[in-house]
């Protein structure tokens, strides 16, 4: 069976044991700024996540890289992200991260756009001393909605995260998580556009105990 199968049955499975799961309202908001200089491409995020029924400030993330395009299809990018936590009635911790990051223009199949990205996180965090290993792959898919390509599309993407191994700071390596988007691509001016939707997030949260985030997600990208 392939290892993506069987993360998607894991995390499905990890739900369905688990009635009394915790599960939260929240708001992500992402701002991301694209670029490109011949075959260097870079960019920077922005992503604050409002939690308990998005009334606080859960995290802050800060994420930029750098890219080399390998072709039209393939890019590979070396980023940095600093994720500020914190978390409700618990001590507050920060985690950097080194990733990189392989980002792959599949093509068109019946009007549906394919691409992935896989991405490869070295971990520290504030409140322990271990590195954590995480991958991360995520498969997306749009469609126009009215014929014009050019035009409002509709949106799904899955991404499952998978822990490499075990940290002082709470990882376990398996199955860590998964999210699954559904929403709309709005063209804005040139080549920028505005995602919104319903993203929900399925964690492997410690203690044997599984989370499940119900997300508005909103996404800004300018790209130039």
């Amino acid at each position: 069976m392939p290892s993506r199968t069987r993360s998607l049955l894991t995390a499905l499975a990890l739900v369905t044991a688990s009635p009394a799961a915790a599960q939260d309202t929240q708001f992500w908001l992402n701002t991301t700024l694209f670029g490109t200089y011949g075959d260097v491409t870079y960019f920077a995020e922005v992503q604050p996540r409002f939690g308990g029924d998005i009334s606080r400030l859960d995290q802050l993330i800060l994420r930029p890289a750098v890219g080399w395009k390998l072709d039209d299809k393939l890019t590979i990018y070396q980023g940095y992200a600093r994720v500020e936590n914190t978390p409700a009635g618990l001590p507050g911790f920060a985690e950097d991260r080194s990733f990189q990051q392989l980002s792959w223009e599949i093509g068109e199949f019946e009007r549906f756009k394919l691409s992935s990205r896989t991405r490869f996180e070295q971990r520290w965090q504030s409140d322990g001393r271990d590195v954590g290993f995480r991958f991360r792959e995520m498969l997306r898919a749009s469609h126009p909605i009215f014929g014009d390509t050019s035009g409002l599309k509709a949106l799904v993407s899955s991404e499952v995260f998978v822990a490499l191994n075990d940290t002082d700071w709470g990882a376990r390596a398996g199955f860590d998580q998964i999210r699954t988007f559904v929403g709309l691509e709005i063209p804005l001016q040139g080549k920028s556009t505005v995602e919104l939707g319903y993203l929900n997030q399925t964690v492997n949260a410690p203690a044997a105990r599984v989370e499940v985030n119900h997300v508005l997600s909103l996404n800004l990208f300018l790209r130039y």
